[in-house]
């Protein structure tokens, strides 16, 4: 019989092929380890407050910070209430980036936090559920010279969640609110050098806006974007993987259609499972460090969401087609329970992404964070996302599992055949398991992956050498999804040795491996 490669090619040749690709696996960790830097930096910026002076607001006019058409600034409210400003007269002003620096297109997108440093007055409490009230205009320019440009401008309202953790008496006034920090303003790309933000907080008594929100002292913001150096690192490693899928994609569906047979169903789900990892490698970034392509963040999301789709509902088919009889096999419909939750949490994904980032394209300053509903809903979508996808993980193990026992009970057969035969349907079950055991650590590499990625950001230090552990997987899981993909594309190509009539049906080692010799293991 000539099947697929992995059930002809020699163990010697395997085990070269499986060593080369675990160097490869390394290397990807060792380049996000060792080579690229942390994938994210963040810099902290305390807003400078100026005075408006004119009588009428100048839509067109912004304030800045420092240098040589610096505004007028005060450094206090006890300074603005002695010298009568009115609240509606003082603008928070913020430069980004810091002094002598600029931005950069290799940074990919800039992400804003927000925090209020509010202190205690006994007659001027942070009332349950205060919202405040914020007037903001973003600008930018791409010298130190030309006027600014205005970007964005929104009036937006963020719910203050603060707490006082000592009592509230006159003793204790002047002390400062514990308060969480505010999503603010999430911009896709960064192609200009300088950005500026202007902030009010317009104040209306009778409309009860900015009442009740205690007394802010300052404003603090956090800016968090791409590591240009990593960026680097990040489009050579998708550069470098691209036409290594691509030609392999090639070459396995080349070796299908030189078949007299049509391809099977676990065929065409391993070429479009190829597809969508081209699909995801085509390192198109490069192409927003010379154009203001905001939406490439979005762009990135959905092209994440095809190919973990894909890869959710290959795992199931892969599993299945290996555990049915032959009867059930090289149906679609046959897998419409497991594949279809997977596409529709996948499409309800996209629809919650593109209510989040599809308005942030026109207004920078929207989170669906803002509002209690907004909240609510995102953290349901959390919550319900990581409970089914720790579902799947063990329903994926759960079908390892029975397809391990359907190949143990069938290999009491194995017994009554000739001493070459027996070993040789022993190492095709081997190869087999120890495919899907490698499977198996995929995914369980990808919830590791995430977890880590959520609750650490930092570094090891080995001897004289710094680890970037966040960089490190990064560029670890990715290199580990192409070299899956390469893998099975790989093994499950139809062998050279024979083409024709004779080849196998496509089938799995489980099912067919003795159909030519009238024995079923």
């Amino acid at each position: 019989m000539a099947g697929a490669i992995i059930e002809n090619m020699s163990t010697k040749k395997l085990v070269i092929v499986g060593v080369i690709l675990l160097l490869f696996q390394a290397f990807a960790f060792m380049v996000g380890g060792l080579i690229a830097p942390s994938p994210k930096i963040a810099v902290h910026y305390l807003a400078t407050k100026c005075v408006d002076t004119a009588k009428h607001r100048q839509e067109t006019k912004w304030f800045m910070p420092w240098g040589p058409n610096q505004c007028d600034k005060i450094r206090s409210f006890d300074e603005a209430t002695a010298k009568k400003i009115e609240a509606n007269n003082i603008v928070f002003a913020v430069h980004i980036p810091l002094p002598n620096k600029q931005m950069s297109p290799w940074f990919q997108f800039m992400l804003v936090i927000l925090q209020f440093d509010i202190a205690f007055k006994v007659y001027n409490q942070i009332e349950d559920g205060a919202m405040v009230t914020i007037d903001v205009g973003l600008a930018y320019r791409d010298d130190t010279v030309s006027e600014w440009t205005e970007m964005a401008h929104s009036f937006e309202q963020r719910k203050l969640s603060c707490n006082f953790t000592t009592a509230k008496t006159f003793e204790n006034e002047g002390r400062y609110y514990e308060c969480d920090l505010l999503p603010f303003m999430e911009v896709g790309s960064v192609a200009h050098k300088y950005y500026l933000l202007n902030i009010r907080l317009p104040v209306n008594e009778r409309k009860k806006v900015n009442v009740g929100i205690g007394e802010i002292k300052d404003i603090r913001l956090v800016g968090i974007h791409q590591n240009g150096g990593f960026t680097k690192v990040w489009f050579a490693m998708k550069t470098f993987l691209t036409p290594s899928i691509l030609i392999i994609m090639i070459w396995y569906w080349r070796r299908i259609t030189l078949m007299s047979r049509p391809p099977v169903l676990l065929e065409k789900v391993i070429f479009a499972l190829g597809i969508s990892m081209t699909f995801i490698n085509i390192p198109v970034e490069w192409f927003s460090v010379g154009f203001n392509w905001t939406w490439m963040l979005l762009f990135g999301d959905i092209r994440q969401g095809i190919f973990y789709s894909m890869l959710l509902s290959f795992w199931i088919i892969f599993c299945g087609e290996h555990l049915m009889d032959q009867m059930e096999r090289n149906r679609f419909s046959v897998y419409w329970k497991q594949v279809g939750p997977v596409i529709f949490g996948s499409f309800c994904l996209f629809i919650f992404d593109m209510y989040e980032r599809g308005v942030q394209l026109t207004n920078p300053f929207y989170s669906i964070w803002a509002s209690d509903v907004g909240t609510e809903l995102a953290m349901a979508f959390i919550i319900v996302a990581g409970i089914c996808a720790c579902l799947y993980f063990l329903f994926l193990c759960f079908m390892v599992f029975q397809v391990f026992r359907n190949i143990s009970g069938k290999r009491s057969s194995l017994p009554a055949m000739s001493k070459a035969r027996h070993l040789h349907y022993e190492g095709l079950i081997f190869r087999f398991k120890f495919l899907m055991l490698v499977t198996l650590t995929c995914a369980a590499m990808t919830v590791i992956f995430f977890i880590i990625s959520q609750v650490n950001e930092g570094h090891w230090h080995w001897g004289e050498h710094t680890v970037q552990v966040n960089s490190a997987f990064f560029t670890g899981i990715y290199g580990m999804w192409n070299l899956y993909v390469f893998a099975i594309m790989f093994l499950y190509a139809p062998s050279h040795e024979r083409y024709g009539d004779e080849q196998s049906s496509g089938q799995c080692i489980t099912g067919d491996a003795g159909a030519n010799s009238g024995e079923d293991i």
